[in-house]
C-alpha cells in the first residue's frame, strides 16, 4: 500500500481532510502549505514554487517514498511543480476537483472574463481574508448538511493570492509518468463537471472517476473518496 500525501485546496489547511483520514488504509500525510497550520508565513510571500518545495520538505521529513500524491481544488496549480521535484517518487497523482489551467496560465485566468473584470475593478483587499459563510455556502456547501457546513467553516483560512495569480508550469506532466487519475465531483458548484473535464485534459493522459458529491467531497463523502484513494494506493 503506497503512502498517500494529501494537499489541501485554496482557503483551507491540512485539517480539511480530517474526516476522511481514518478511512484510509495505509500511511497518510496531510500537509499544510506555507502560510497556515504548521508552516506560518506571510501569505503574500507564498508562491507556487515555495508551496511545492514545502510539500517536498514534508514528504522528506516523513521519510516517504513511492507516494500517491493527492491534491484538491487549487492544489492542482502546485501539484505539477511537486511532481517535477519528486519525480519517480510519485507513483500516482490524483486530482480531486482541481483547477489545472493550461500551461502558462493562472487559476485567475480560468475564471469567467466578466467576473475577472469585476474583481479587478473592486481591487484586492488590503490583506487576505477568510471567505464569508454566505459565499462559502454557495460554492462549498451545496451538499453539506448544517453540521458538516459548520465544521467546514471552522477549517477555512485566508488564501495566498499568488497561488491564484501565478501561471502554472505543466512541464512535469508532459510524459506518461506518473499515472494520474481525476476525481470529478458531479455536484460541484465552483468547478462544474464540464469545466473539470477541460482541466483534466490539461494534465495529459488521465483516467476520470465520477463521484456524486460537491466540491468539499472529503467532508460530505469521506468514505467514498477514501475508497477511491485506497484502491489507487493498493495498486500503485
Amino acid at each position: 500500500m503506497a503512502p498517500v500525501v494529501l494537499v489541501h485546496g485554496g482557503g483551507f489547511a491540512a485539517d480539511c481532510w480530517d474526516l476522511m483520514i481514518d478511512h484510509l488504509d495505509g500511511t497518510v500525510l496531510a500537509v499544510d502549505l506555507p502560510g497556515r497550520g504548521a508552516h506560518p508565513a506571510p501569505l503574500e510571500s507564498v508562491t507556487i514554487e515555495r508551496a511545492a518545495a514545502s510539500v517536498v520538505a514534508d514528504v522528506d521529513a516523513a521519510g516517504l517514498d513511492g507516494i500517491v500524491l493527492v491534491g484538491h481544488s487549487l492544489a492542482g496549480c502546485s501539484m505539477p511543480a511537486v511532481i517535477g521535484l519528486l519525480g519517480e517518487r510519485v507513483r500516482h497523482a490524483v486530482f480531486v476537483a482541481c483547477t489545472v489551467p493550461p500551461h502558462g496560465e493562472s487559476s485567475f485566468d480560468t475564471l469567467d472574463p466578466a467576473f475577472q473584470a469585476q474583481v479587478r475593478a473592486a481591487g484586492l483587499p488590503a490583506r487576505p481574508e477568510v471567505l464569508s459563510p454566505a459565499i462559502a455556502k454557495v460554492i462549498f456547501g451545496n451538499d453539506l448538511d448544517d453540521e458538516q457546513f459548520a465544521w467546514c467553516c471552522t477549517r477555512m483560512v485566508p488564501e495566498a493570492p499568488r497561488l491564484v495569480e501565478e501561471p502554472v508550469d505543466l512541464s512535469a506532466l508532459a510524459g506518461p509518468d506518473p499515472p494520474r487519475t481525476w476525481v470529478r465531483t458531479l455536484q460541484d458548484a465552483i468547478i462544474d463537471p464540464e469545466k473539470q473535464l477541460r482541466f483534466a485534459s490539461n494534465v495529459g493522459s488521465c483516467r476520470v472517476l465520477d463521484l456524486d458529491a460537491a466540491h468539499m467531497c472529503m467532508i460530505s463523502k469521506p468514505m467514498e473518496l477514501a475508497m477511491i484513494l485506497n484502491g489507487i494506493a493498493a495498486s500503485a
